[in-house]
């Protein structure tokens, strides 16, 4: 199979990737017949799931333009993804084009896609790294070139936490990625959360993404809290993302239950 010009060499595309199955649900291209297969069995066993995908984009856009209304001016969005629409660094930027944004994913395509749109962008970039491994993410030499660790920082983790075990350990992970933050710094975060009249629909993603390399772990506000660890949470706390700082005139009856939203901010 010959593989598209924007495609890295040597990705595996037999197995469906997460980040993949996300950007075709978004609408992207930046995906392969596998990615497509799945995310369309992911639409038969819950058609609601597209909903899903494109609350929690909305929900990173409101919390980067709320985080940008405080003054903070750097960005590390782990987990990115395929910056397919509405991208951390087009709406910083356009608030202040002097804003810097590092973009990290574990997805060769993600990373790839992200340095092709990026070129020519001299205060953003996209960068490989793994979640589980901070230090490596934090000590890499164009997170050092762009982010000033003794300045604020918004730490994005949407969408990526649910796909970590237990036995990732993710509130050492968060603990470990606050530790090395200027006080005054932001963790935003994004996760699949169950909900009771979903629980047949929850159960069919769920046991989809398990014939995955990532597979989907739900998990309950509190859980959700205690990932946070000591970080403050920002008013209105935990909360389903279409809930958080919603725009004017959102219709209640697009709620979105499934996925919980939080921004927390290290103690000055």
């Amino acid at each position: 199979m010959s593989l598209p010009e924007w495609a890295p060499d040597g990705v595996d595309v037999t197995v469906p990737n997460a980040a993949r199955v996300y950007d075709y649900g978004l609408g992207g291209y930046h995906n392969f017949a596998v990615d497509r297969e799945f995310a369309e069995q992911l639409i038969s066993a819950w058609p609601g799931i597209l909903q899903v995908a494109h609350t929690n984009r909305a929900f990173l856009g409101r919390v980067v333009r709320w985080l940008a209304a405080q003054g903070v001016r750097q960005y590390l969005d782990i987990g990115s993804g395929i910056p397919t629409r509405g991208n951390v660094h087009e709406v910083v930027q356009a608030i202040d084009p002097q804003a810097t944004v590092v973009y990290v994913d574990i997805d060769d395509v993600a990373v790839s896609h992200g340095q092709a749109i990026l070129a020519g962008n001299a205060r953003a970039v996209a960068i490989g790294g793994d979640l589980r491994h901070p230090a490596r993410i934090l000590g890499h030499e164009r997170v050092r070139a762009l982010i000033d660790l003794e300045r604020p920082v918004a730490v994005l983790l949407v969408a990526v936490l649910h796909f970590l075990g237990d036995e990732d350990e993710p509130p050492r992970l968060v603990r470990e990625l606050a530790a090395a933050l200027a006080p005054g710094s932001y963790v935003a975060v994004s996760h699949f959360t169950a909900v009771d009249d979903l629980g047949l629909e929850h159960e069919r993603i769920t046991k989809l993404y398990d014939r995955t390399p990532t597979s989907v772990r739900t998990r309950t506000p509190q859980q959700v809290a205690e990932i946070l660890g000591d970080l403050e949470l920002v008013e209105p706390g935990i909360v389903p993302v279409t809930s958080w700082h919603p725009d004017p005139g959102e219709p209640v009856e697009d709620e979105q239950r499934s996925v919980l939203g939080a921004v927390a901010r290290k103690p000055v």
